[in-house]
């Protein structure tokens, strides 16, 4: 089993849309990434902006926009001891949700893939809570069947107990293609290195250069909460 992010990354051109979620070896942080591509100049013209409660993507060049449907959201949030973290505007109603004491499976229950055929671009998310000096982690894809738009296939992948160093990566795409293939396997295990800059690096440094558009980062202590983010868009 592969555990180098940088080559699982450097081996796809095109993986989309990334959440990587773990913790450091020392047992200390949660770490969480999140990052997009693009192969459309729409899709390019993206960045990364801080939000009160987490971030959200804006137009780098807002008289470029062409379609802002599906790739302007808030793809962090944060409420209470959770971050929610999706490559969609499902982060919202996951959000809405959680404080109405709901839980994250019912919120997605009334979500599909995206309608960007003939990719059918799955939803995937990821609702970290920090609590007890630990965390608990759930994933999720919401994707097609063989890429079949007649049935939407829910996957729910939950971890109670993070190993130290360890982290879970689940993406969007298997890799490039036209259309493009979904990611049909359970989240990718990984290293995780104790430094930010480090995890960061490895990850914004090993995507591929051409469709590579932004990087978010946080390490969350887990004794305290606090959060520490990092934010690299392409465009500048």
């Amino acid at each position: 089993m592969e555990t180098n992010t940088a080559k699982i990354l450097s081996d796809n051109t095109y993986p989309g849309r990334g959440i990587i979620v773990g913790k450091t070896s020392d047992g200390k942080k949660a770490a969480v990434a999140y990052f997009i591509m693009g192969r459309s100049s729409n899709s390019r013209n993206r960045v990364f902006v801080k939000t009160p409660d987490g971030i959200k993507t804006q137009a780098f060049d807002p008289a470029a926009l062409e379609d802002p449907s599906l790739i302007i959201y808030h793809p962090v949030r944060r409420f209470g001891t959770k971050t929610i973290v999706t490559n969609g505007d499902q982060t919202d109603t996951v959000t809405d949700f959680l404080k109405q004491g709901k839980i994250a499976e019912q919120a997605l229950a009334t979500r599909c893939f995206e309608p960007d055929a003939p990719n059918y671009t799955p939803r995937i998310s990821a609702v970290i809570d920090v609590k007890d000096n630990n965390f608990t982690l759930q994933l999720s894809i919401l994707k097609t069947i063989s890429g079949d738009p007649g049935e939407c296939e829910r996957k729910y992948f939950d971890y109670s107990n993070v190993i130290n160093g360890q982290g879970h990566f689940i993406h969007t795409y298997e890799g490039d293609g036209n259309p493009i293939p979904s990611f049909n396997r359970a989240p990718e295990v990984v290293d995780i290195p104790d430094k930010q800059t480090a995890f960061t690096d490895e990850i914004w440094n090993n995507l591929n250069s051409d469709n590579k558009v932004s990087l978010y980062t946080a390490f969350i202590d887990l004794s305290t909460g606090e959060c520490e983010e990092k934010i690299i868009n392409k465009n500048n």
